[in-house]
């Protein structure tokens, strides 16, 4: 069977933005890569994805799921079918997403010292205290060149209109970076020539790009300071990425035990005596991070660390405390944010969210309870969430039940459809629902993204859920030059 039949079979459900189809036309980015499977047969096709799988496998590109009965590591699903962004669209996420960036860290520098918005009443002042993220303990910090994000995940999604939203802001330790860079090495090797045929931009640059900024921070004048990448362990859901970046970036990979302070100064363990660090690219929770000043139980961080970082002697990426910016209910703030640091309107748009600790809203919400997305405001992974459209009555109460009892702690938004996109499915290519991962750095010379991000897919026929632990997948991303 040509693959063209498998084009004519492919139906999107009315109403939906499809990333490929516009009505029954090819959109013109997707031209070549549709020219191309039309000299494929299905076998052929078939023979790829399962390159693609036995290459996931004997590179171990996992991912862990904790509730999981099959066992703990997962192979991560990738779908062949790329996802193609054109440049015209890519430069107004770009600018959407800097701009959004400078407002945010800029909070986080007010929150923390000033506090400018809140006695100018922009952001009512419990909505900060009562966030469990807002750290007492980074008052008056003294953040090196006033970054506090160094690395940001920004979650996009494009509704039936075919304009993008923010959905999602992730400042603590964004996940994800990993899969981004292996799908696309996977995909040179199942489409050698394709990606220079339609001058498709190069994620590559990603890893050079943060060690440049690591290097950067280093508070010692020295011409190769050394950095570390703090991981919580193999057990951790994202150990696989931690492994990577420290490979790609030729920097120690480290868990707590392997650190120690001593005089304010962080060490490192070495078979030849212990050895100073510079700059902590850390992959463990502020909560963890110092038993001293945080989680008195924590095995996974280093006692002391805090006074290394107040004093100057050490520069952590991601810096702490960032929660409060990246919390759900905060989220709905971000664009009075953007309006009053930057005097700008915003580029992206939010999502409309309601608070359910407004009254108000809350009623609303429990009469629409069918329409709505009810989510944790500080759950990640897609856990801690009820999709309204597939609840059921007893869910739906239970939920009412739980948010009664603490409504900071939950915030709702409307069922967004989300885009489609063909996927390569059981020899057939079918419409699976995607969002969109970019990920910016930002260092002393500012704000980069490289080109791309992770194209997060919703494996499940009808589901809107993207994320890998509640069984989705990924595909990867071509940003075109031109």
């Amino acid at each position: 069977m040509q693959t063209t039949e498998l084009l004519n079979t492919y139906f999107v459900d009315s109403g939906t933005w499809d990333e490929m189809y516009k009505d029954t036309a090819v959109r013109e980015q997707y031209k070549g890569v549709v020219e191309f499977m039309q000299q494929l047969n299905v076998d052929e096709l078939n023979r790829k994805e399962e390159l693609a799988k036995r290459l996931f496998m004997s590179q171990g590109i996992t991912f862990t799921v904790y509730s999981s009965g099959e066992g703990i590591e997962k192979i991560f699903p990738f779908d062949i079918i790329p996802r193609i962004i054109t440049a015209a669209e890519w430069k107004y996420i770009e600018e959407g997403i800097k701009q959004r960036l400078k407002a945010l860290n800029l909070f986080l520098k007010d929150v923390y010292n000033e506090q400018f918005i809140l006695k100018d009443g922009v952001v009512p002042v419990e909505m900060i205290y009562s966030c469990p993220h807002y750290l007492r303990e980074m008052h008056n910090f003294p953040v090196p060149y006033n970054i506090y994000v160094h690395i940001a995940g920004i979650d996009l999604i494009r509704n039936n209109d075919g304009s993008f939203y923010i959905l999602e802001d992730n400042l603590r330790t964004p996940s994800g970076v990993s899969y981004m860079l292996e799908n696309r090495e996977i995909t040179k090797r199942i489409f050698p020539d394709l990606l220079p045929k339609n001058n498709v931009r190069s994620v590559t640059e990603y890893t050079n790009i943060l060690h440049r900024n690591l290097v950067s921070l280093s508070p010692r004048p020295i011409n190769n300071p050394t950095i570390v990448l703090l991981t919580p362990g193999i057990y951790n859901s994202a150990y696989f990425e931690h492994t990577t970046l420290a490979r790609l970036m030729g920097v120690e990979l480290v868990e707590g035990r392997d650190l120690v302070v001593s005089n304010h100064r962080v060490y490192m363990k070495t078979t030849s005596g212990l050895q100073q660090v510079d700059v902590i690219y850390r992959r463990v929770d502020d909560e963890f991070l110092d038993p001293v000043v945080f989680n008195p139980g924590s095995m996974l961080g280093v006692a002391g660390i805090m006074s290394a970082y107040r004093k100057g002697n050490v520069a952590i990426v991601n810096s702490i405390g960032n929660g409060v910016a990246d919390d759900k209910a905060i989220y709905t703030y971000v664009p009075s944010m953007i309006r009053y640091y930057l005097n700008e309107e915003p580029i992206l748009k939010n999502v409309p969210t309601y608070h359910l600790d407004n009254l108000e809203e809350r009623e609303y919400v429990f009469g629409n309870m069918n329409k709505m997305v009810i989510k944790k405001t500080n759950e990640s992974g897609g856990y801690g969430m009820l999709m309204g459209h597939t609840a059921s009555e007893e869910e739906i109460l239970r939920y009412k039940v739980e948010i009664l009892k603490n409504t900071r702690e939950y915030i709702a938004q409307p069922i967004i459809s989300l885009s489609s996109s063909p996927c390569y499915m059981n020899g057939k290519l079918q419409p699976r629902r995607v969002d969109l991962r970019p990920y910016a750095l930002c260092g002393p010379e500012g704000i980069q993204i490289v080109p791309g991000g992770l194209t997060r897919v919703a494996l499940r026929e009808g589901s809107l859920v993207v994320n890998s632990s509640q069984g989705g997948g990924s595909k990867d991303t071509w940003v075109l030059a031109g």
